[in-house]
Order: C-alpha cells, then sequence, then structure tokens
C-alpha cells in the first residue's frame, strides 16, 4: 500500500512537468503569409523576424520562449524615412532579412529591391525603435551578419554565389574587398546565406533551387572563414521536392536559420507553403520549425532527414503559450496594433479614426497600385470569416469601398458598396491579371451595408447583410485565382477596407469594425 501511495504521490508531480514536454506541435509556427524567417536566442526568449515585400510598415518580428507559441510584437521598419516603397509590387520592396544581436545591440539587414538596395537598422531592443538604415556597399540579396573576434562579416549573393566581406558595423562602411565563398550545389538562386561556427568549423547555409517547388537547404563547411567550403554529401539536409515529400500538403521548404535552444537542442525555422486544392497555394509562404540533430564535428540532420509535415513529432521546449486574446464582436478598429499593413507607404491624411470607426478617404484603385486607400491583415487560416460594416453617408460619383482579398495589383477581388444613379450596389469585381469578372446587385437606398467574405481551402464566399442576422450571397470564386501560381509575386492574401475617391476628391467611407474570426 506504502509503494502504491509513494508512485501515485510521484505521478502526481511529474504529470505538469511531462505535460509541459510536448511530443508533437503543429507546423506552421507562424502561419500566413510570413516568408524567409531569421531567428535569434537571447536568454530564454526567441525573436523571428519576416520579409514584408511592398507592405508598410516592414519587417514583423515575433517573440516566443518555446519555439512554439509566437507573438507579433511590432515591426522593424515604422517610418518611411527607413522604408521608402515607392512604386513597390509584390515582386519588390523588403527581401529576406537576418536578425542578429551582438554586444548588446539589435541588428536586421536586409534588402529594399528597388528602393536603395542592401542595408541594417539598429535597436537596443527588439521592439525599438529601430534606427535609420545604414546603406552598404555588397550587393545582392538576402544579407547576413557574423562576428567573431571583433570584426563583423556581411554575406550576400551578388552573381549566383555567396560573397563575404568586412564591415564596420556602425558605419557600414566595407572594411576588405569581397570574396567568394560558395555557389551551391547546382541548384538555381544559391541565396539567403547564414554562417555559424561549431566545433572549429564554419557552417555555411544556403537555400537553392528558388523559392517554388524545387526550394532547399543546402550546407557546407571550412576551417576558414573564407573557405574554401567543403559541401554535406548528403546535401540538401532539407527540401520535400523528393519521393518522401511529394505526398505531403507542405512543399518549398527551404530559405532557413538555425538556432540553439538554452537546453542546447538545435532547431531550424525556415518557410515553406501549403497547397489548398490541387497545386495552389493562396495564403503564401509562412514559417516553419523542425528539430535538428547536430552532433560534435558533424553535419546537422533536419528532422532526422523524414520530410517536413504539418503535425510533427518532436520533443518540444516547456510550452510557455501567451494568454489568448479574447475576441470581442465587433471590436473597435484599432490601427496601432502591429499586425494592420498597407499597401507601399500609406497616406496618413487617408485614414482617420474616430470614436472606434475608421473613416477612409478615397485614393487610387488597388491596381494602379500607387499608394492606394488599403490597410489589413494577413490571412492566417485557410478557414475564416472577414467582417465589416461599411457607411457612405457622403457619397460621391464613381465612389467604392468595401473589402478586398489582395494578393498582388493584378491579382484581387474587391467587394465593395458603390452607387448607380439613385441606387446603391454591392459589387464584386475579381482581377486576374488580363481577366475581370463582374458580379453586382442592386440594394436601393441602403447606403449602409455589412460585408462578409467566408474563406475554405479552396474558396471565398461574398456575402452581404443588412441586418448581421440575414446574409445574401453575391458570388462564390476559387481562392486558386488569387493563388501564386496564377497570381504571381512573392506574398500571399491580405484581406483589408479599402476605398476609391471615383471622380471628386474628397470621398470617405466609415467602416464601424473589422472583425476576423
Amino acid at each position: 500500500m506504502k509503494k502504491l501511495f509513494l508512485a501515485l504521490f510521484s505521478m502526481m508531480f511529474m504529470v505538469p512537468v511531462l505535460a509541459q514536454r510536448a511530443q508533437n506541435y503543429t507546423n506552421p509556427v507562424i502561419p500566413g503569409y510570413h516568408p524567409d524567417p531569421s531567428i535569434c536566442r537571447v536568454g530564454d526568449d526567441f525573436y523571428v523576424v519576416n520579409s514584408s515585400f511592398q507592405y508598410f510598415p516592414g519587417v514583423p518580428i515575433y517573440h516566443s520562449r518555446d519555439l512554439i507559441n509566437w507573438q507579433q510584437v511590432g515591426n522593424v521598419l515604422t517610418r518611411e524615412s527607413q522604408l521608402p516603397l515607392k512604386g513597390a509590387t509584390s515582386w519588390l520592396g523588403i527581401y529576406a532579412p537576418t536578425l542578429r544581436y551582438h554586444d548588446g545591440l539589435w541588428y536586421m539587414i536586409t534588402t529594399n529591391v528597388g528602393n536603395g538596395g542592401n542595408f541594417m537598422v539598429t535597436a537596443k531592443s527588439p521592439e525599438g525603435p529601430w534606427s535609420e538604415p545604414i546603406w552598404l556597399k555588397q550587393e545582392g540579396i538576402d544579407p547576413s551578419l557574423f562576428w567573431e573576434n571583433g570584426k563583423c562579416y556581411m554575406m550576400s549573393n551578388p552573381g549566383d554565389c555567396i560573397w563575404l566581406c568586412e564591415i564596420n558595423p556602425k558605419t557600414g562602411k566595407q572594411l576588405t574587398e569581397s570574396r567568394p565563398l560558395w555557389r551551391g550545389t547546382g541548384g538555381r538562386y544559391p541565396e539567403g546565406p547564414h554562417i555559424y561556427k561549431k566545433d572549429g568549423w564554419y557552417y555555411l547555409l544556403i537555400s537553392e533551387g528558388g523559392t517554388e517547388l524545387a526550394h532547399s537547404l543546402t550546407i557546407a563547411r571550412s576551417r576558414d572563414i573564407y573557405g574554401p567550403y567543403e559541401p554535406n554529401p548528403d546535401n540538401p539536409i532539407l527540401t520535400n521536392c523528393n519521393q518522401k515529400g511529394q505526398g505531403k500538403q507542405v512543399q518549398g521548404t527551404g530559405h532557413g536559420d538555425f538556432v540553439q535552444a538554452p537546453d542546447g537542442s538545435w532547431w531550424l525555422v525556415f518557410l515553406a507553403y501549403r497547397n489548398m486544392g490541387g497545386s495552389y497555394h493562396h495564403m503564401g509562404r509562412e514559417t516553419y520549425l523542425a528539430p535538428v540533430e547536430w552532433k560534435e564535428g558533424e553535419w546537422p540532420v533536419v528532422n532526422g532527414g523524414e520530410p517536413i509535415d504539418t503535425l510533427m513529432k518532436a520533443t518540444t521546449l516547456p510550452l510557455k503559450p501567451f494568454a489568448a486574446k479574447k475576441r470581442q464582436q465587433h471590436e473597435k478598429i484599432d490601427l496601432n496594433s502591429p499586425e494592420w499593413v498597407h499597401l507601399q507607404n500609406p497616406i496618413s491624411a487617408n485614414y482617420e479614426q474616430r470614436n472606434g470607426k475608421l473613416r477612409l478617404y478615397g485614393a487610387g484603385s488597388l491596381t494602379e497600385n500607387n499608394r492606394p486607400t488599403f490597410v489589413g491583415k494577413r490571412q492566417e487560416s485557410a478557414r475564416m470569416t472577414v467582417e465589416t460594416e461599411v457607411e457612405m453617408a457622403d457619397f460621391k460619383p464613381g465612389q467604392t469601398a468595401g473589402l478586398s482579398v489582395y494578393q498582388i495589383n493584378d491579382g484581387h477581388m474587391d467587394f465593395y458598396l458603390t452607387r448607380r444613379g439613385d441606387y446603391y450596389i454591392v459589387h464584386l469585381h475579381a482581377k486576374l491579371k488580363s481577366m475581370e469578372d463582374d458580379q453586382m446587385y442592386v440594394i436601393g437606398d441602403h447606403s449602409k451595408v455589412k460585408l462578409r467574405i467566408v474563406a475554405d481551402e479552396q474558396h471565398y464566399r461574398f456575402e452581404y447583410s443588412f441586418d448581421g442576422l440575414l446574409w445574401q450571397t453575391l458570388t462564390v470564386h476559387d481562392a486558386a485565382l488569387v493563388s501564386t501560381e496564377m497570381a504571381g509575386g512573392f506574398t500571399g492574401v491580405v484581406v483589408g477596407m479599402f476605398a476609391t475617391q471615383g471622380h471628386v476628391r474628397g470621398s470617405y467611407a466609415d467602416f464601424s469594425y473589422f472583425d476576423v474570426y
């Protein structure tokens, strides 16, 4: 009896400990359009940054204490002086960033394609504020940093090769000539370089194959930081573009960054995407996590050499989830929250918050791509509902206001309120390159209407209502229309509110709320 009591007593204290170390977790760990992750740990805290392309503010930054649960704590680039985005599309803007910490200072280095090239910013805290850009000479994309013996090294990929130079991290001045390190294993677009020093070896991790189906991670090492670099005979160390991975929903695995946890375990964050119905993905490249076995003096092995899946089996760190935010119906719109993004640099006068409502003053169309009036959030779940209420009390001819499922300037679905003569109209305009489709319904003298977009893995359903109880479906469209395969670009769907001015300046519309559930 005494032995039974002791066994039960021990189990009572063991269960909470075991419960904190899960044997599986779900990928992606940061869902939706969050590509090109770079990770940095200081103490018990992990931080990840992602590329942001034509969206403002730029480079979202996330915090975690267990690598599984993540919470956005801000954006790195929050001022137009840091992030000029003139003319940027889903092909341009901020490419892959690298996040590093050295000697009490945080560094984020990246490329603004189309508006300046390579630069870095610094901060005393990952939440910011971050400095003005420090511009860099070495070209290429996906720059990274590495410190050793008081020297700061920069690497990037001009000319389809990884190059290295020494820089002054305070001024950005290049101190040595750029030297080539490695061209990879022969896959196209060798990029995304990171150097790690372990067991006397310099390990150079890169991505190859382009950021589509054949994306992969390869690695090489050298006893000297300048090389020569010896490739891993088992390259690639990460890809789902093989016989083992070809049947997985997760594809396009690549562009990663290693991190060592406080308990000594190694992990990899990387990008991949999830196909939704056939070979189409519309939510963009997301942030994934995989365990790494990295024995002393040997090559790292990602996920035991097995393909990446949405359900991963691994002994995680003790779980430390953040308190769940309680969702309130028809919550007031607060554009100060970090998850809101604009297309290019917003014209601040076009966004006015008044008594919990958002007044949008119309500007150019989303297709014109010239600082349109648009504010939205990344689609982070394949199954979701977005709802708002829009009112045009002061209507101007040609004015439109509503919701957009936005992938790129020539690939989006706009669901809005407009007017023709004496009647208001609910209108759906879908654009994919040169193809356009319009569906509309006359709603009489209703200048206020609720709009709702209901999404599943393969469709968007567009609904409207006057009382929020009875909903009418205007039309349903296939999500493949805004997939990367059909619309193009390097991002993922962002769903948001927009307004156009029509033929008269000063036109506006009021949005009462913006619910995502």
